[in-house]
């Protein structure tokens, strides 16, 4: 099977403006300061990053990528040529989409504050089950915790770093499919095993190859098998197979939920 023909479906919950504040937080820039030159091109590279993994977009994504390419157009043109705008104001055409981007954070951080609150509630009046010999189940470090764009990120430096070093041009190799590198990766894990990002591409020898790979990753990760970590943000990411009691337990706690 050709990678091109593997549909990856994931759920993403983050959307076009959560793709640009994480651009605006990994380059430390304040948001009243940003490059639309530079903003557009990063954006752009993500969402050529998502077509080439064959990643579902929702059409937000392509919607936020003209606009910004719009913007871009207009910051390129003299003042005396901007064209005329109804509700335009000011002279920088980036102002609009900073006020998005300024409202849209203060919604998500007053959201992630409420939710600090509930897990301060759910400790505080903790309910004492009784005690019983099921295994306890590993907070898990799913797409939704450790970005998707996190991820993304770590499998552009890895492919760059692979492009650079191999001089193989866009070869690609029908040796590897997706359930083959799931089974190879399994197998190259023993249960509660962590190994760096990085390392689950040290033996790939084509693009193709590396595509697979971490299309392998995404898969396993969707069926609760792996989880990823990072201990700060925009830090390093590490892989672990979940040990054999917590994707038992995990299963057994989807499939409870699915008859309430």
């Amino acid at each position: 099977m050709d990678f091109n023909e593997y549909k990856v479906r994931l759920e993403i919950f983050e959307g076009p403006l959560d793709l640009l504040l994480y651009l605006i937080k990994k380059d430390e820039v304040d948001i009243h300061c940003i490059s639309i030159e530079r903003i557009t091109r990063q954006y752009l590279d993500y969402i050529n990053t998502f077509k080439l993994l064959n990643i579902d977009l929702a059409s937000e994504f392509i919607v936020m990528a003209a606009n910004l390419m719009y913007l871009k157009s207009r910051t390129l043109l003299p003042r005396i040529d901007q064209p005329p705008e109804e509700d335009a104001e000011e002279d920088d055409p980036r102002w609009e989409l900073i006020r998005q981007l300024i409202e849209y954070k203060k919604f998500k951080d007053a959201a992630g504050f409420l939710c600090l609150r509930e897990l301060e509630q759910e400790n505080r009046f903790a309910h004492q089950a009784d005690a019983s010999d099921a295994p306890p189940i590993e907070e898990p470090a799913t797409l939704a915790e450790v970005s998707i764009f996190d991820l993304i990120r770590a499998f552009q430096n890895v492919l760059k770093r692979f492009e650079e070093s191999h001089d193989f041009g866009d070869i690609i190799d029908d040796r590897f499919t997706v359930s083959d590198k799931i089974e190879l990766l399994l197998s190259h894990f023993t249960p509660g095993e962590v190994k760096r990002f990085e390392e689950l591409f040290q033996s790939a020898t084509t693009k193709a190859e590396v595509i697979v790979t971490f299309l392998a990753l995404l898969e396993l990760m969707k069926l609760n098998q792996f989880m990823v970590r990072q201990s700060e943000l925009l830090g390093e990411i590490v892989i672990e197979r979940r040990s054999n009691q917590s994707v038992a337990a995990l299963e057994a706690a989807e499939v409870s939920s699915n008859y309430d």
